[in-house]
């Protein structure tokens, strides 16, 4: 999310940053540029027009000229104007009622509530070690309530049972009946959406929200529709108590026009993001490190979040310890840690979270696609474990079996010995004294052209 406008704004920042003073007239080009790059982004009128007034009033005032360097003063204007137009801090589900919580999950056909669901289980159950029902209100339609069981299944919380047949209220007051005799902590109630917001949806949902007094009701939503998704989210705010919002499909999102708007436009927090179809890829929504990301600053924080949850500690201390007893570092440990990267969501997921990657070319973004991880990880499965453990011996013919086996050339199973090869070269620079200074030198020969020397993190 935000690829365009991340660029957009980087590039006509940067031509302001060097400025020894600001005045109205050498920050009105920039502010100019800064307007074009919300409007690609599908941001809503006022909240531009809003965005602007602010950046330009603090620049021109007192806080710049107070400031030994303006230009740098201007980005960082910039950049808290973002954070205060999403919201100032993450705001965390608010859970401290007598059990079971209620939260109630409203939106549109299509969004990705029934989904939205099932990841909010497994973040509550995972991260916030509580005790979970799911239970879709959903009559309408029968593949949901099918489709809540079968995530319900695979996250491992419990599921109550509805039907077509039975009224959404009976079924919401049937689930917190049964929730209070098995000591559950939240109840996550799937409701029903249609294509478009109608009296009759709106009135039922008023009614379910009545019945079991949620203490969240997050409205689901769609990042890809835009500034479209603010307003929809007002009309579902003007009929409902609305505590906050739960942005979908960012990652097949490259404006961020929804996430810039719907503070704005409905006065209610953004609270996660979905970042991919997977049942873990639900994120808090943090303002501060969006706002990191979007001006290419990075965002480290939850890099290491990321880190922390995603990476077997197990299989990462098994690694070190056969890298330090000499057995060396093998195609199959390669083929563990490209698993690894693509759980938190594959090299441009890593990427996008480092520090100055906004700077970098497309040509070295292109060397650095996830589709590259993709073929590494089939190369390594077409290979035999003999292969794996000693790669020295492919040669030829070897070399063209393993092409055919992948689906992909002779130069690409050559190009990945190659990465190989210097990786177990880090692997063992890291193994000895004062190894990670080594690796770090390493890994800079190992940058695509460009990246090297501390050019990654230039601004």
């Amino acid at each position: 999310m935000f690829e365009n406008l991340s660029d957009r704004l980087t590039r006509s920042l940067k031509n302001i940053s060097g400025r020894g003073r600001l005045t109205e007239d050498n920050i009105k080009e920039t502010l100019r540029e800064v307007r074009m790059a919300l409007l690609e982004a599908d941001v809503a009128l006022p909240v531009i027009r809003e965005f602007i007034a602010n950046v330009k009033t603090r620049a021109v005032g007192q806080e710049v000229i107070k400031s030994l360097t303006p230009g740098q003063i201007f980005v960082k204007i910039v950049r808290s104007e973002l954070e205060a137009a999403m919201g100032s801090a993450n705001e965390a589900l608010e859970l401290k009622a007598a059990p079971p919580a209620v939260v109630l999950m409203a939106g549109l056909q299509g969004a990705g509530k029934t989904t939205s669901v099932g990841k909010l289980a497994k973040f509550l159950k995972e991260r916030e070690k509580k005790k979970v029902l799911v239970v879709s209100a959903d009559v309408y339609r029968p593949a949901a309530i099918k489709q809540l069981q079968t995530l319900a299944e695979e996250i491992d919380v419990e599921f109550f049972p509805s039907d077509v047949s039975q009224k959404p209220v009976a079924i919401a007051n049937a689930a917190m009946a049964h929730a209070k005799k098995q000591f559950i902590d939240v109840v996550l109630v799937d409701t029903a959406g249609r294509l478009h917001v109608d009296g009759e949806m709106m009135e039922e949902i008023q009614q379910l929200h009545k019945s079991v007094d949620p203490v969240e009701t997050l409205f689901v939503v769609d990042a890809m529709t835009g500034q479209d998704a603010a307003n929809t989210a007002k009309a579902f705010n003007d009929a409902l108590p609305l505590t906050g919002v739960i942005l979908t499909k960012t990652d097949g999102d490259a404006r961020g026009g929804a996430a810039l708007s719907i503070r704005h436009i409905t006065g209610k927090p953004i609270k996660f993001l979905g970042v991919g179809e997977k049942t873990d890829a639900l994120e808090p929504f943090h303002p501060d490190r969006v706002a990191s990301r979007i001006l290419g600053m990075g965002d480290v924080l939850s890099l290491i979040e990321e880190v922390e949850q995603k990476v077997d500690k197990d299989k990462a201390q098994q690694l070190a310890k056969k890298v330090k007893s000499g057995k060396g570092f093998d195609l199959e440990d390669f083929r563990e840690q490209l698993v690894q990267m693509k759980s938190m969501g594959g090299m441009m997921g890593l990427m996008d979270k480092l520090p100055g990657m906004g700077n970098m070319s497309e040509q070295v973004k292109g060397q650095m696609d996830d589709k590259m991880t993709v073929r590494m990880e089939a190369i390594i499965n077409s290979m035999t474990p003999g292969e794996r453990k000693r790669p020295d011996i492919i040669k030829g013919s070897r070399k063209r079996r393993i092409a055919a086996g992948s689906g992909t050339q002779i130069q690409d199973v050559n190009k990945l010995l190659k990465q190989f090869t210097q990786m177990q070269k880090m692997m063992k620079k890291m193994s000895g004294k004062g190894g990670m200074q080594k690796m770090m030198r390493s890994m800079q020969g190992m940058m695509p052209p460009g990246m090297g020397g501390g050019g990654m993190f230039r601004r």
